[in-house]
């Protein structure tokens, strides 16, 4: 518990700080999304509605530890490490539980996954080498996904009628999209030969710290 936990300034800096710990609470809040939509049986009852609204609450956090983190200089290696496996064991459960319940294609799913994953894994292996670019659409691909997922974990249609179903594809096409996008066009800002020569580049793919 050494160093500040909230408290802005300079000095040393918690691994305990308020924004990890909203970080671990988010990492933590993924097997209880789980378990809230297996509850729910697939009939768009209370617990989906509680599933929805807990992954709504859980992916909004995303954007207030970040915030208190920078604004409060309480960034810590440690966050920098679990923000980003918070964000992808968020929604990337999400997709994978839209697909078991066969409300999402399996392809969908796997490709959203394969670029997401490939992406921060590829990005931390040259980290020591290189700084990459920042990712033009990494925010709005981000963005789109939490308002895509979201839209789509909400039984909105046992209220507003199945025309729901077309907006959720409408929704989730747009990420798709450019969550593909993004990741062709992170890796093609990262090794155009104008690059090379850049030593140091802000690497960016969403919402980081």
């Amino acid at each position: 518990m050494t160093g500040r936990i909230l408290r802005g300034g300079d000095g040393p800096v918690s691994n305990w700080c308020v924004p990890n710990l909203i970080t671990i609470a988010r990492i933590l809040l993924v097997p209880v999304f789980v378990w809230f939509l297996l509850l729910d049986g697939n009939t768009d009852g209370a617990w989906r509605w509680a599933a929805a609204v807990l992954f709504i609450v859980a992916i909004a956090t995303d954007s207030l530890d970040g915030h208190i983190a920078r604004s409060r200089n309480l960034i810590t290696d440690l966050g920098k490490l679990l923000d980003p496996i918070a964000d992808k064991a968020l929604t990337g459960t999400a997709l994978v539980m839209l697909s078991v319940l066969g409300e999402l294609p399996w392809w969908v799913t796997i490709i959203i996954l394969v670029r997401e994953l490939g992406i921060t894994f590829w990005r931390l292996a040259v980290a020591k080498k290189r700084v990459l670019p920042a990712g033009r659409g990494g925010k709005l691909k981000t963005l789109v996904q939490a308002f895509a997922i979201s839209l789509a974990l909400l039984p909105l249609w046992v209220v507003f009628g199945d025309w729901v179903h077309w907006l959720n594809v409408v929704f989730m096409s747009a990420a798709f999209i450019l969550t593909v996008w993004s990741g062709i066009d992170y890796l093609w800002q990262a090794y155009r030969p104008q690059n090379k020569k850049t030593p140091e580049l802000r690497a960016d793919d969403g919402n980081q710290r």
